[in-house]
C-alpha cells in the first residue's frame, strides 16, 4: 500500500532518502532556548540564534506568518548545504520537466539530503539528453507537515539574510499551491524582499541599497530575457542541429552581455554563476523565484499595504483556475512595471 501511495515501487529509493533525512533532522532538533541559556555553548552561535528568534517573532506578529514550532528548534549539519536542489529541462524548452509527489503536486525541482545522490541523479537526467541544474540549499519547509529547525547552513548567512530566510519558508507555510512553483516561490520571494524592508524599519535601520537593488533587479531581467529569446528560437521550424548552434549562441551572447553590463555597474556580480556551465536548466531558479514578485508587490499595494488581507487574497488568487490565475497574475505585473 505504501508503494502505491509513493506513485510507484521505480520512486521508492527516492522516497526513502527523503524520509531518513526528514527523520534525522527531527531526531538533531534541540530547542533554541536550551541552547540560549546554556553559558557553555559558542557565545556567537547564541547570538545568532538570539536574533533568528526575533526575526521569527516578527514574521508572525507583523507578517502574520504562521506562528508555530518552526524555526524555534535548531540542529548542527555535518554538511555545507541542508538539501540539493535538482531541476532539469529537455534540450529544447525552457520549462521544467516536473517532478510529482504525492502531497506537493507536481514541482520544478527534486530534493537531496545526500550530495552523492543528488549528483548521480544528475547524471541519469544528462544520459537522457536533459539539461540539468544542481545547486546546494540553506533552508527549506516541509509545508508544515513538520517543526522545521533552524540548521547550521541558515546561520552562514548574515543577519539580514537569515530572517530572510525565515521568511520565505514560513510563507510555504502559510499559503502553498500544489502544482505551481513559479506561484510558490514568487510568492514567498516577495514576502521575504517586503518582509525585510519592514524588518528594517522596525529596527531602525537603514534602508536597502537602492543602486543595489537596481543591479540585482537588472541582473535578474538579463536572464529572463534571455529565456523568452530561448523559448521563441524552440518554437521556431529549425532543425535540431540549428537549434542547437543557435543556443549556444545565445548562451555565449548572454556572456558577453553580463560583462559587459557588469564592468559598467549595471548588473549585480553574479561571476561564480556564470563561470558555471549554462543551460536553460540554470535559467530555472530565476524563472521561479522571481517571475511574478512585481505581481504580488502590486497586490500587496492594493490591498492597502495590509498583510491578513494579503494572505487571504493570494489563497483566493490560488482557488482560481490555472489560465485565470495566470492572467490575473500578468495584469497585476502589467500594472505594477
Amino acid at each position: 500500500m505504501l508503494c502505491l501511495w509513493l506513485s510507484g515501487c521505480v520512486n521508492l529509493g527516492y522516497y526513502q532518502q527523503l524520509a531518513s533525512g526528514q527523520l534525522q533532522l527531527l531526531r538533531q532538533r534541540e530547542p533554541v532556548s536550551r541552547v540560549l541559556s546554556d553559558e557553555r555553548r559558542d557565545p556567537q552561535l547564541r547570538e545568532r540564534l538570539d536574533r533568528a528568534l526575533q526575526a521569527r517573532r516578527f514574521a508572525s506578529q507583523v507578517l502574520r506568518l504562521p506562528d508555530n514550532r518552526s524555526y524555534l528548534s535548531y540542529v548542527e549539519l555535518d554538511r555545507p548545504h541542508v538539501l540539493w536542489s535538482l531541476m532539469a529541462t529537455p534540450e529544447f524548452s525552457v520549462e521544467a520537466s516536473p517532478q510529482c509527489f504525492p502531497l506537493a503536486g507536481c514541482v520544478a525541482y527534486r530534493g537531496y539530503f545526500r550530495r552523492e545522490l543528488a549528483e548521480a541523479a544528475a547524471e541519469r537526467l544528462r544520459a537522457r539528453g536533459l539539461d540539468v541544474w544542481l545547486g546546494g540549499v540553506d533552508a527549506y519547509s516541509s509545508l508544515g507537515w513538520f517543526a522545521d529547525p533552524l540548521v547550521s547552513s541558515m546561520l552562514r548567512r548574515d543577519d539580514e539574510q537569515l530572517a530572510g530566510l525565515i521568511f520565505h519558508e514560513l510563507a510555504h507555510q502559510r499559503f502553498y499551491l500544489p502544482g505551481d512553483t513559479a506561484f510558490n516561490e514568487s510568492y514567498a520571494s516577495f514576502v521575504e524582499r517586503q518582509g525585510l524592508r519592514e524588518w528594517r524599519a522596525r529596527r531602525g535601520l537603514p534602508a536597502a541599497d537602492d543602486a543595489a537593488e537596481r543591479r540585482q533587479t537588472a541582473f535578474v531581467a538579463l536572464l529572463l530575457e534571455t529565456r523568452e529569446h530561448l523559448r521563441a528560437l524552440y518554437a521556431s521550424p529549425r532543425s535540431v542541429e540549428a537549434q542547437r548552434q543557435a543556443k549556444a549562441e545565445v548562451f555565449a551572447q548572454l556572456q558577453v552581455d553580463y560583462r559587459r553590463l557588469r564592468d559598467a555597474g549595471q548588473v549585480a556580480n553574479y561571476d561564480g554563476f556564470m563561470a558555471r556551465p549554462l543551460n536553460n536548466a540554470s535559467l530555472l531558479p530565476f524563472a521561479l523565484y522571481d517571475q511574478w514578485v512585481p505581481a504580488f508587490a502590486r497586490l500587496f499595494a492594493e490591498v492597502g499595504e495590509d498583510w491578513s488581507a494579503f494572505h487571504d487574497t493570494v489563497r483566493q488568487l490560488g482557488d482560481l483556475p490555472t489560465e485565470e490565475r495566470r492572467r490575473r497574475l500578468a495584469a497585476l505585473l502589467e500594472a505594477g512595471l
